[in-house]
């Protein structure tokens, strides 16, 4: 049986964790501190002691293991993403390369498609600063497949949601979404869901490819905010126009997701890597209580 290494082990991870520890002989994560090592550890891996941005401390992970799964983001500043470069210096020190694996992108590589359904072969057009860090790691990850012939798959992930993950303190402070007609579409997965998609894709996933981690849902930020609030019974958000968003009464971090409207197409995912949705829509999961707090 082959081995794992998993850089970035944080909720989604660790929820795919009992099916990789399945299929893998050993199953290593890299952690920077005791809780990330216990929490590992609790899900069967074994933790790695390292940092990204510490070059020194990743010697060890060469030839540690034959696969991997990469979801650790890039720095909050910056153009590039040296993390995944240190990453891939340190694995490749005996001149190896995994043999595949998975990176954990985002759909902001897209940038603003207005609303338009975007397929997989759509180039990116990152717009934010934040996108185009992870359009520089998966430029980093295609050239090493082809330099080294390894068979790494890119999925790219909408906004993330699960019990825990959930806006209720955006609802319950009564911040802000955008008016109706202004009001930007998003996707979303369920965290149980992308959880599945990341170990199919370590075993199906072909290399280079991009498929998109996303649910069957086609809702707007405020729809998706409405179908929380009704669910966990809180008032739905206030409406504003776009004007009085950039003016500060939406905050700027949160604002500059509404900048950015796009539907995914998620066809790719459903036919090479075969996944079925246990939660096909937010719709679907809020009615089966899987978005309800733990």
């Amino acid at each position: 049986m082959r081995r794992l290494l998993i850089i970035g082990c944080g909720d989604v991870l660790c929820r795919a964790l009992p099916a990789l520890v399945r299929r893998y002989r050993r199953v290593y994560a890299l952690v920077r501190n005791d809780a990330a090592a216990s929490r590992v550890r609790a899900g069967g891996a074994v933790p790695v002691r390292g940092d990204l941005d510490r070059r020194d401390t990743l010697a060890r992970l060469a030839g540690l293991a034959g696969d991997l799964v990469h979801s650790a983001p890039p720095p909050a500043e910056g153009e590039g993403d040296p993390r995944t470069r240190r990453l891939r210096a340190a694995l490749g020190r005996r001149g190896g390369a995994p043999g595949r694996g998975v990176y954990l992108s985002t759909t902001g590589v897209y940038g603003d498609c207005r609303g338009e359904r975007v397929a997989e072969t759509r180039p990116p057009r990152p717009q934010t600063a934040r996108a185009r860090r992870r359009v520089h790691a998966e430029r980093l990850l295609r050239v090493w497949v082809r330099e080294r012939g390894s068979r790494i798959a890119i999925l790219r992930v909408p906004g993330i949601y699960a019990g825990d993950r959930l806006p209720l303190e955006r609802l319950r402070s009564g911040t802000p979404v955008l008016a109706a007609g202004q009001d930007p579409w998003t996707s979303h997965i369920h965290a149980v869901d992308l959880a599945r998609i990341v170990v199919r894709a370590l075993l199906r996933g072909r290399a280079g490819r991009v498929y998109h981690a996303c649910d069957d849902s086609e809702l707007t930020i405020g729809q998706y905010f409405d179908r929380v609030a009704d669910r966990h019974a809180l008032p739905h958000p206030p409406r504003v126009d776009r004007a009085r968003a950039e003016a500060g009464a939406i905050p700027a971090p949160m604002l500059s997701f509404m900048r950015e409207s796009r539907r995914l197409s998620n066809a790719r995912l459903k036919r090479e890597l075969g996944i079925r949705l246990v939660f096909p829509t937010v719709d679907q999961a809020l009615a089966a209580g899987a978005g309800a707090p733990a």
